[in-house]
């Protein structure tokens, strides 16, 4: 009997039980309009890929975070997969979903239930038991009998279980949910395992040539990264543990990461290289934010900047080459930095040149002491306390002309500090109530270069 979606699969932008590992990347492939995206959508718990009825409307791969029965992972939708197909842009998505398979971890290849097994279904079978990925077999838009029925034809497939499931109304989800739960790795492996978990983890992100592999290689006193004024030189993250004499940190260079419009649909190399970037967020407590000092702040930088702050990541602005400017211009940098930059006030900023060293040490005394800002804990007696006073001297306003009250306030993790505050009425608390909450936790605990999130529960 088929169950409807599962309250355990819920969108949490900000995992629960982060850690060194990373967590699980799931792809969602098959042909053009069988429902991958309304499938994405449900098992994310919200509305953020674009579903039309027609052909070709999801193109580039699109990634959300997601639980599952406790478990987190990533989900990435994709393009429809259609491998006769003479159209470039067809060509394209073909290559993004070779990448998909390539990069993650478990597979969900989607069927249409109302219709009779094609050829791209038969070639996106091939394709998979090419490789060692475990695939969970999806017949969607089997909301009525007859369509069931269908769905059962499409074992001639070869497949071993398909999992009827209408997207649309959520109908055999929670079968596939189960199956999922079960089939995700227990544990991501990472070529960071082998240092210390409790070390700090910076990674090195930013467009294209900002010098991010120069920075490493000062950092580690050794050409161990190729450097060429040529974007996209760097490829896959690299580990590497720095010594400092406050103690040492694991620092991973990534590569560049550029526009989509950017980022070559053929050949696919530099498409992987975004998401090994991404994997490093989520696998770092810091990210130092490396900007050319040269070409300035772009919209980029912005959405790189973005990333971190919805994962949760520390974060550090690196205005790299600066020695190449004078005052004037350095100010004018900063202040332009900080405008395109406003949603992250709390970041710190450090002029430096990877190229002659100067500002590095800077740069890492830095990260040393954000990453503990990061990591703190702040007592439930010392909280509450510090919240009994801000409610004194500000009490948060009514909501449909009833009071809102507010008992208590505890931190539920760190890495990013989590604050959870009790009420009776959550959705009585403006945003604007929130972000004065936000702000004073900051003036009494510091919290300096990491983002700091507060969730308001009901009083059950």
């Amino acid at each position: 009997m088929s169950r409807k979606r599962s309250r355990n699969s819920t969108y949490n932008p900000i995992p629960a039980d982060a850690d060194a590992s990373g967590r699980p990347l799931v792809a969602i492939v098959g042909r053009p309009n069988v429902g991958k995206s309304t499938l994405f959508n449900r098992l994310v718990g919200r509305r953020i890929a674009i579903v039309e009825d027609v052909e070709g409307v999801t193109r580039d791969r699109n990634y959300a975070d997601a639980r599952v029965y406790g478990r987190e992972y990533v989900l990435i939708d994709t393009g429809g997969f259609d491998p006769e197909s003479d159209d470039p842009m067809r060509e394209g998505i073909v290559s993004h979903v070779r990448l998909a398979l390539e990069e993650c971890d478990l597979v969900i290849c989607v069927l249409d239930a109302a219709s009779e097994a094609t050829q791209a279904d038969r070639e996106a079978v091939h394709l998979l038991r090419q490789g060692e990925k475990p695939v969970l077999w999806v017949a969607n838009k089997a909301e009525s009998f007859a369509n069931k029925i269908q769905s059962s034809s499409l074992y001639e497939l070869g497949v071993d279980t398909i999992f009827p499931v209408s997207a649309l109304h959520g109908n055999g989800v929670g079968d596939l949910e189960e199956a999922l739960a079960n089939g995700l790795p227990a544990e991501q492996p990472v070529n960071a395992l082998s240092f210390d978990r409790e070390l700090p983890r910076v990674a090195i992100v930013g467009r294209p040539n900002a010098g991010k592999s120069s920075l490493l290689n000062r950092l580690l006193k050794d050409e161990r990264q190729l450097v060429d004024d040529r974007p996209g030189t760097t490829v896959d993250s690299i580990d590497a543990l720095v010594p400092h004499e406050e103690g040492p940190l694991v620092v991973i260079d990534t590569a560049g990461i550029r526009r989509k419009r950017a980022v070559k649909r053929k050949g696919g190399v530099e498409a992987l290289s975004v998401v090994s970037a991404i994997r490093a967020m989520e696998r770092s407590d810091l990210v130092v934010l490396m900007i050319d000092a040269n070409e300035g702040i772009a919209e980029q930088d912005a959405k790189i900047a973005g990333l971190a702050e919805e994962r949760g990541r520390a974060l550090v602005i690196g205005l790299n080459k600066t020695d190449l400017l004078d005052s004037e211009s350095r100010k004018r940098l900063e202040a332009r930095t900080r405008e395109v930059l406003a949603f992250a006030p709390w970041a710190p900023m450090v002029h430096l040149s990877a190229k002659s060293g100067r500002g590095v040490e800077r740069l890492l005394q830095t990260c040393r002491r954000i990453c503990a800002e990061h990591r703190k804990r702040i007592s439930t007696a010392k909280v509450n306390r510090f919240f009994e006073q801000v409610l004194e001297t500000h009490p948060p306003p009514t909501h449909h002309h009833r009071p809102v009250r507010l008992y208590y306030i505890t931190q539920a993790r760190a890495s990013p500090p989590t604050f959870v505050v009790s009420t009776n009425r959550p959705e009585g608390v403006h945003f604007s109530y929130k972000r004065y909450v936000v702000n004073q936790l900051r003036r009494a605990f510091g919290f300096e270069g990491t983002p700091v999130f507060v969730r308001y529960r009901g009083k059950n």
